[in-house]
C-alpha cells in the first residue's frame, strides 16, 4: 500500500542531498494571503498525498500546482495553497507557503508542523523513485537549516488532503473512518436548532446529481449543495447532518447534535446521512457503504443515535425518488432496516 511504502521510505532517510527548489514566482504562484508565522523548529512533520491527474515532466506539474492554488483560495477559501511544500512525480519540489509560513494542510497540527505533499503520481501507485528522493532529501535539509527538529515525529500519513492514517496501529472499531470537518470543505457559519435528544432514526438518502471520488471534488460539491440548501431553499444550513461522498470519506454537514432539514416530519428524531450522487442503476461501492455503516455504528456507541434505532429509505417516509433503487436494494440488507 502507498502510505506504508512511503512511511519505511522516508524513516530511512540519513543523507543530505540536493533537490530542485521551483520557486513561487516560477510556477505562477498568485499571493499569498497567510500570514502566520511558525516557530521552528517545528517538531512534526506531515506527508500528503493527492491522488489524481499525472505530472511527469516541469510544466504539466507547475500548472498542476497552480491549479491546487486556485482551488484552495477560490472554493476552499483558504489563503494561499495549503502546504508547505509539495514534490511532483518529475522529482522537483514545489514552493508552497514555504518555511516560515503556517500551512492549511492538516486541522490540529497546523502551527506545528511541515506539511508536504507528493502530487502527479497516477491515483492508488507510489509516488516516483525521484520523488521519493526528492522528499528526502527535503527532510534532510530542513532538518540541518533548523526548520524541523532532528528528533521530529511522524505521527500521521494523509492519503490525501483529509484522510489522516495512523502508519503503526489498525484503526479501531469507531475509528475506521474520517469525519472531514466544516471548516476542511468551506462551511459557511450558519445557527440552526439542535437536536435534543439521541436520534430514533436514521434515513438514507442521496444527493442526486454528480457523484465523487476524489476529496477535493466531493469538498465542492458539498459546498455547493449547502449554498444551495441555503441560498435557494433557505433552509438554515446544508440539510443532512452527514454526506458520505465515493472517495470513500464522511462529510460533516449540520453534525450530531444539530437538526437537519431533509424529511419533514422526521428532522428532529433522526440522523440524515446522504450519499453524495444518483444511486438508481448503480450503487456506491463497497468501501462507501462501508463507511456509512461505520458511521452509524459509530453513533449508536457514542450515544448520539438510540440503540433500536430504525432505519429507512428516504423513499419509505417520503413520495421521492432518493435514495435511488440500487441503493435502496442494499441498504435493505443492513440491520435495523424498517420499511
Amino acid at each position: 500500500m502507498f502510505v506504508q511504502f512511503l512511511f519505511f521510505s522516508i524513516l530511512g532517510l540519513g543523507h543530505c542531498g540536493s533537490f530542485q527548489m521551483i520557486s513561487r514566482s516560477e510556477w505562477g504562484a498568485g499571493p499569498c494571503g497567510c500570514s502566520v508565522q511558525l516557530r521552528n523548529p517545528v517538531p512534526y512533520l506531515i506527508i500528503h498525498h493527492i491522488p489524481g491527474h499525472e505530472c511527469h515532466e516541469k510544466e504539466t506539474c507547475k500548472q498542476m500546482v497552480k491549479g491546487l492554488q486556485e482551488l484552495h483560495v477560490n472554493t476552499n477559501g483558504w489563503c494561499d495553497v495549503a502546504y508547505n511544500f509539495l514534490v511532483g512525480d518529475d522529482g522537483n519540489v514545489y514552493e508552497g507557503v514555504g518555511w516560515a509560513i503556517e500551512g492549511t494542510h492538516t486541522v490540529g497540527y497546523n502551527s506545528k508542523s511541515l506539511g508536504f505533499a507528493f502530487v502527479g503520481s497516477e491515483a492508488g501507485s507510489s509516488p516516483s523513485a525521484a520523488a521519493l528522493a526528492a522528499v528526502e532529501n527535503l527532510i534532510s535539509f530542513a532538518v540541518s537549516r533548523g526548520y524541523l527538529s532532528s528528533k521530529y515525529i511522524q505521527p500521521l500519513f494523509v492519503q490525501s488532503e483529509s484522510c489522516l492514517v495512523s502508519p503503526k496501529n489498525k484503526v479501531s472499531k469507531n475509528d475506521s473512518f474520517d469525519i472531514v470537518p466544516r471548516s476542511s470543505w468551506g462551511a459557511r457559519k450558519t445557527y440552526c436548532s439542535k437536536l435534543l435528544e439521541p436520534a430514533k432514526y436514521v434515513i438514507i438518502i442521496h444527493t442526486a446529481g454528480h457523484s465523487c471520488n476524489m476529496t477535493e471534488e466531493c469538498k465542492t460539491i458539498v459546498q455547493d449543495i449547502q449554498s444551495y440548501h441555503i441560498d435557494i431553499m433557505k433552509f438554515c444550513d446544508i440539510s443532512y447532518n452527514f454526506l458520505v461522498g465515493e472517495d470513500a470519506r464522511v462529510y460533516e454537514g449540520v453534525g450530531w447534535d444539530t437538526e437537519g432539514a431533509h424529511t419533514y416530519g422526521y428532522n428532529d428524531i433522526s440522523l440524515g446521512i446522504a450519499f453524495i450522487g444518483s444511486f438508481s442503476g448503480i450503487s456506491p461501492n463497497d468501501a462507501t457503504l462501508k463507511v456509512a455503516q461505520d458511521l452509524i455504528q459509530y453513533a449508536v456507541d457514542k450515544g448520539y443515535l438510540i440503540p433500536d434505532y430504525l432505519l429507512v429509505g428516504h423513499s419509505d417516509v417520503v413520495n421521492i425518488l432518493s435514495p435511488g433503487k440500487a441503493l435502496y436494494d442494499k441498504i435493505k440488507t443492513w440491520p435495523h432496516f424498517k420499511h
